[in-house]
């Protein structure tokens, strides 16, 4: 027998044994996972958003099996998905619809820009370059970061410079909310559109300029609202 077959043959009876060790191992040290995580998991939306302060659905998922979370912190799931949980595990399925809110009206004829920008086009980029690119420190900066992390399709920029949010799409998943360096994108209770005020304008002398506002903006219709 040649030195050639004779190498094939042991290198196969060695794939053979340390396969058969590998399957062994594998099996003796393998980590049960709770089935229970898994009939939960099937009961979340799916969409791994992070808003329940858990590392996504699966996250999520373990924890309420090990009842370290409440099963009303989903918030696209909704009350729907904690009536559901709640068959399953028990616990109070009471959920408050939230939305996000822009607490800001500097439309592009508004809001004057202080200069022409000619960085990186992120709300963050100009925000940490510049402070802020229109003449309101505390206005929002019309890149859109918001609509690049929403995953709903619930935010798209305006043509006067400013998210348009839908309310219908919207989940309340606050990735928009955290991801906004000007923090004016608010996540407020569902039934209280309408009932926030949408200038986060820190200045002094608020109420002067809220006087100027309201010389240019006198309704609502300057910004959609959808």
């Amino acid at each position: 027998m040649s030195v050639v077959l004779i190498t094939a043959l042991f290198a196969l009876i060695l794939a053979f044994v340390l396969g058969l060790a590998l399957g062994f191992f594998k099996q003796f040290f393998a980590v049960r996972e709770d089935p229970l995580i898994g009939e939960i998991r099937q009961l979340l939306p799916g969409a791994n958003c992070g808003a329940c302060g858990f590392p996504g659905c699966d996250g999520y998922a373990a924890a309420i099996a090990a009842q370290k979370a409440g099963i009303s912190a989903c918030p696209v799931g909704g009350k729907a998905a904690a009536e559901k949980l709640s068959a399953l595990v028990g616990g109070s399925a009471e959920v408050t619809p939230q939305v996000a809110v822009l607490a800001c009206r500097g439309v592009k004829d508004k809001a004057l820009a202080r200069g022409e920008y000619v960085g990186v086009k992120s709300c963050r980029a100009s925000k940490i370059s510049t402070g802020s690119i229109k003449a309101c420190s505390w206005g929002c900066q019309g890149f859109g970061d918001c609509v690049l992390v929403c995953k709903f399709d619930a935010i798209s920029m305006g043509s006067q410079g400013v998210p348009i949010i839908d309310y219908g799409k919207c989940t309340g998943c606050r990735a928009c909310s955290a991801e906004c360096p000007q923090h004016i994108i608010r996540i407020v209770p569902r039934e209280l559109i309408g009932a926030i005020p949408l200038c986060s304008n820190l200045n002094v002398l608020k109420t002067q300029v809220a006087k100027n506002c309201k010389r240019h903006i006198n309704n609502t219709a300057d910004i959609k609202v959808v």
